[in-house]
C-alpha cells in the first residue's frame, strides 16, 4: 500500500530549483505532495481552490501511470480532492483500471462512492464502443441505471418508464428520431422516464431532461472523414450525460418531479437512410428540410422537445434542459474544456453558472438571438437543419432550430452544447475517452430546484 502524504509548503529548493504547484518526491512508500508554491517575493503562497483541485487530478493521473497497484489517500483529503484523485486516477480500459486501487478518507467514503459511482458510470457509457452500445442497448443501461439510484433511496416505485420502439415511432410522431435511425440494422428508439417521489399523478412537473443519443454517427450521406468519424461512439453523451445527472440527483434525495426523454439511433449510410433534400414534417406544425445528413442531432432532439414542451400534464414544465454533442462550432468557439450554454432566459443561465460556480465545472455561454432563427431558412420548409448564411454561427443556428419545437422558449429553457464531453487526447489530467465534465453541475442545479 503507497501512502499518499500532503505538505503544505513550498517545494524544496533541492526539487530541480523550480516551485511548481504540484512536485512528487517518491520512494517505496510514499508519495509526497508539496501543496505550495513561492510568489515573486519568495513567500509562500496557497494554490487557489482552481488550483488544487488540478493539482490532485494530475496526482491521480500520475499514480495511475505508475507502477504501484495500491494507494491509500491522507485523511485530511476532502470530498472535493478525493473525487478530483479519482478522475484523474480513472482509466477506459478495464484490464488496465481492474489492476489498481486506493483506500479513500472514512469521513467522504459514503458520498464518494455515490458520485465517483455515477462519474465511472458516465463515463464508462460513453467510452463504450457502438458495436455493443446500440440504441436498444443504450436506452437499457440508461434505465437501469436510474433504477439503481431509485432503489438506492428507496423510491423504486417513483420512476416510471417507457420506450418506444421502431416500428411505433411513426405512429406516436417521433418523426426525426425515425427518419435519421433508419437506415441502421439497429434500430432507433425513443426513451420516457418519469420520476415523481410524490406519487400523485397530478403532481407538477418542474423539469423535464432531453438528451440526444446518437450511438454512432457516419455523417450519414454528408460522409465524416475518418479521422472525424474515429470518436463517433460519444455522440450519445448528451444522453449519457442527462440520464446520469438524474441518476445522481435521485440518489442524492431530488424531491420533485422530473421526466426525461432521450432519442436514441444510429446514423449510418444505407439504401434505406434519409437523404440530403428530405423534407421531415414533425406534429407540431413545423417542417425541416434535410440540408445536411451530418446534422442529425437536432433532427432526433426535435421529437424529445415536443414531448418536453407538454410533459407537465398536457402543459410545459418551468424548465426545459437539452443536451447534445450538437456542434464542431461549438469546440471551435470553447474548445473541449467548457461545456457551452446557450438560451434566451438569463436567469436559467445564471442558475446553472451558480451550480457550476460550486461544483468547479466549466460552461461558457454562447449568443442565442432571435436574429438567429430567421438564419436557418429554406424554400422547401419552415426551416433547414443548416445555417442559411454565409458564415453563420454553427452553435447558435443549431439552437435556433430546437427553439421551433420548444414552446414559449424564450422562458425556461436551455440548450446545453456538450462540447466537453470527451477528450480525444489524453493529458496531465485525464485519461483519453469520456471527461464526465457537467455531472455535478447538472444533479446539484436539479436538487435545487
Amino acid at each position: 500500500m503507497v501512502q499518499i502524504k500532503i505538505v503544505k509548503a513550498p517545494v524544496p529548493d533541492y526539487a530541480n530549483g523550480v516551485n511548481p504547484v504540484l512536485t512528487l518526491t517518491e520512494n517505496e512508500q510514499s508519495y509526497t505532495v508539496y501543496v505550495g508554491k513561492k510568489n515573486a517575493s519568495g513567500e509562500f503562497e496557497k494554490p487557489s481552490v482552481d488550483e488544487r483541485i488540478d493539482l490532485f487530478q494530475k496526482l491521480g493521473r500520475t499514480c495511475r501511470q505508475s507502477n504501484f497497484k495500491e494507494f491509500e489517500l491522507p485523511e485530511e483529503f476532502c470530498l472535493r480532492a478525493t473525487l478530483a484523485f479519482a478522475q484523474g486516477f480513472y482509466a477506459p480500459r478495464l484490464d488496465n483500471r481492474d489492476a489498481k486501487s486506493f483506500t479513500v478518507p472514512e469521513a467522504v467514503k459514503e458520498d464518494f462512492a455515490r458520485v465517483n459511482g455515477h462519474m465511472n458510470f458516465l463515463r464508462d457509457l460513453i467510452n463504450e464502443h457502438a458495436e455493443t452500445l446500440t440504441p436498444e442497448k443504450l436506452a437499457e443501461k440508461a434505465v437501469a441505471r436510474l433504477q439503481e439510484s431509485a432503489a438506492s433511496v428507496g423510491k423504486e416505485q417513483a420512476l416510471t418508464v417507457n420506450v418506444t420502439k421502431f416500428e411505433q415511432l411513426l405512429e406516436r410522431g417521433f418523426v426525426g428520431t425515425y427518419t435519421v435511425g433508419r437506415g441502421s440494422q439497429n434500430k432507433p428508439c425513443l426513451v420516457e422516464v418519469d420520476y415523481n417521489p410524490s406519487g400523485n399523478p397530478e403532481e407538477p412537473v418542474v423539469a423535464a431532461l432531453v438528451g440526444k443519443g446518437i450511438t454512432y454517427d457516419t455523417g450519414g450521406y454528408s460522409l465524416k472523414p475518418s479521422d472525424a468519424m474515429s470518436t463517433m461512439r460519444s455522440d450519445m453523451g448528451g444522453a449519457a450525460l442527462m440520464t446520469t445527472s438524474l441518476a445522481l440527483a435521485i440518489a442524492s434525495g431530488l424531491n420533485k418531479r422530473v421526466k426525461l426523454f432521450l432519442s436514441c439511433a444510429e446514423n449510418m449510410v444505407s439504401s434505406n437512410a434519409f437523404r440530403v433534400g428530405d423534407v421531415i414534417s414533425y406534429p407540431n406544425g413545423v417542417t425541416a428540410a434535410v440540408d445536411n445528413t451530418d446534422a442529425e442531432g437536432r433532427l432526433v432532439l426535435a421529437d424529445s422537445l415536443i414531448l418536453a414542451s407538454s410533459a407537465n400534464n398536457g402543459r410545459r414544465p418551468e424548465v426545459i434542459l437539452d443536451a447534445a454533442t450538437l456542434t464542431g462550432a461549438a469546440k471551435v468557439a470553447v474548445g473541449t474544456d467548457y461545456h457551452s450554454l446557450l438560451s434566451f432566459d438569463d436567469q436559467l443561465v445564471a442558475k446553472v453558472f451558480s451550480a457550476a460556480e460550486q461544483t468547479r465545472e466549466l460552461f461558457w455561454r454562447l449568443p442565442l438571438a432571435e436574429f438567429h432563427r430567421s438564419q436557418i431558412t429554406s424554400p422547401y420548409a419552415t426551416i433547414s437543419n443548416t445555417g442559411s448564411v454565409t458564415q453563420s454561427a454553427g452553435a447558435s443556428t443549431a439552437a435556433a432550430f430546437l427553439s421551433y419545437f420548444v414552446e414559449d422558449y424564450q422562458k425556461g429553457w436551455l440548450h446545453i452544447d456538450a462540447s466537453s464531453t470527451f477528450n480525444r487526447r489524453g493529458g496531465p489530467n485525464l485519461a483519453f475517452g469520456a471527461t464526465g465534465r457537467g455531472l455535478q453541475t447538472l444533479a446539484r442545479f436539479l436538487v435545487e430546484l
